[in-house]
């Protein structure tokens, strides 16, 4: 029993080890947005569309990989994904045309998505389900650490060209995808143990079509998915807009404000572990009331931002820092309702399908805001618009609890 935990806490730490650094590869963007549309000579609407374009290579890639994840192995989907990503971000910053821009972003982007679903799939099968909330809070945090490490690289290398912020961060993903491809294994049987799930670990998997009509006749989690889409939509566009909104600053507040930028993904990062804790200790493993919390809190920081100073620091950074946490950490509780609404078999389809779904919607998003940057002038724009966004993601999942009482009640007056 002492192997099977230190084996589990060895593959959940290497996973989050490696996701640690695939972000360098997809969050730089932001940061070379501004000198990338004064290089192209382009508007921001079209900046927004090469965003747009890596994010529905993503979220095809989902639909493909998360069902790979449960047929084939996670651990070679990941680290042929990252590799493949670092090789598009280097590609992409020899370049200085538009349309080639768009094309190896679009690829970037399907490269991207074959690690979260697999890496879901790998956390499933090592971690029971009493313990998945912690331990997908702690995987989703290593996601919003991400962000943290991309922003730090992005500040330090932004005024030595965007290129650089596409070439060196993606080193270090190299590197963790080969120490990740070196030490980690898919399943407890795969070093001599035992299984720990039951469930869907045994030789027989799902055909294709049986997994995909699984999940999509699944109504609880197709509401999900849509509650999902626009959390996804609403972090996106504080993940992506926020270094222009800063860097646009005047310049004797540009310096002290790009560094403020930095408190976003640290809040997400914090926010995603404390969801954890939250949903497994506050609300008895209830992952809708935490996100149904979590998305309310997120639209009425963000509404604040639109409306507050920005002249005032400390009252910035506190809001930006609460935009994080709030936006980004009831993304811990969305994937622990995969195995609990589908089962472990379809693990890797469900989360797959998730993400596809949640980067569909954070796609759209991008040309959108981008747009109305331009039609008014006002970058702080983005903030109401994720505050919208943010409340249309919790009236959602609050349909999802509202279901659930009423099956509850109804099961209760059978039983009567």
């Amino acid at each position: 029993m002492k192997n099977l935990q230190t084996n589990q806490w060895k593959m959940l730490l290497l996973t989050m080890f490696c996701y640690l650094f695939f972000y360098t590869g997809r969050h730089n963007f932001g940061w070379a947005a501004k000198q990338l549309a004064e290089s192209l000579h382009v508007s921001y609407e079209k900046i927004g569309w090469i965003s747009f374009a890596m994010l529905v290579g993503y979220a095809v890639g989902q639909l493909v990989h998360g069902n790979f994840a449960d047929r084939f192995s996670p651990r070679h989907l990941i680290t042929t994904g990252g590799l493949l990503s670092v090789v598009a971000n280097i590609c992409i910053s020899f370049s200085s045309s538009f349309p080639v821009i768009l094309v190896l972003w679009t690829l970037n982007g399907y490269f991207q998505s074959m690690a979260w679903a697999a890496g879901s799939k790998i956390i499933a099968n090592w971690w029971q389900g009493s313990n998945r909330g912690l331990a997908f809070g702690m995987y989703t945090m290593a996601a919003g650490a991400s962000s943290i490490i991309t922003y730090l690289f992005s500040i330090i290398l932004m005024n030595d060209g965007w290129q650089n912020i596409f070439r060196i961060p993606v080193i270090f993903l190299a590197i963790a995808c080969i120490i990740f491809f070196i030490f980690v294994r898919n399943k407890p049987s795969d070093v001599g143990l035992e299984d720990n799930n039951r469930e869907g670990n045994g030789t027989t998997k799902p055909s294709w079509q049986e997994a995909y009509k699984t999940v999509f006749t699944n109504r609880k989690f197709l509401v999900v998915c849509l509650s999902l889409g626009f959390q996804s939509m609403a972090r996106y566009g504080l993940i992506f807009w926020i270094p222009l909104y800063f860097q646009s600053r005047a310049t004797d507040e540009a310096a002290t404000h790009v560094w403020i930028s930095l408190l976003l993904p640290i809040g997400m990062s914090i926010g995603a572990i404390s969801f954890g804790f939250i949903s497994d200790k506050l609300f008895n493993a209830d992952r809708i009331k935490s996100i149904l919390l979590g998305m309310t809190m997120c639209s009425i920081v963000s509404l604040s931002i639109f409306f507050s100073p920005t002249n005032h620091p400390i009252i910035i950074s506190l809001l930006v820092f609460a935009a994080g946490f709030f936006s980004y950490g009831p993304q811990a509780n969305f994937w622990p309702l995969a195995p609990e609404l589908l089962g472990q078999q379809y693990v890797g389809t469900g989360t797959g399908i998730m993400n596809m779904c949640a980067y569909t919607f954070a796609a759209i998003g991008e040309p959108l805001m981008g747009k109305l940057i331009d039609i008014t002038g006002n970058k702080a724009i983005i903030f109401a618009l994720v505050s919208l966004i943010a409340l249309l993601s919790a009236v959602t999942i609050m349909c999802m609890h509202l279901v659930k009482i009423n099956t509850q009640n109804k099961s209760l007056q059978t039983s009567i």
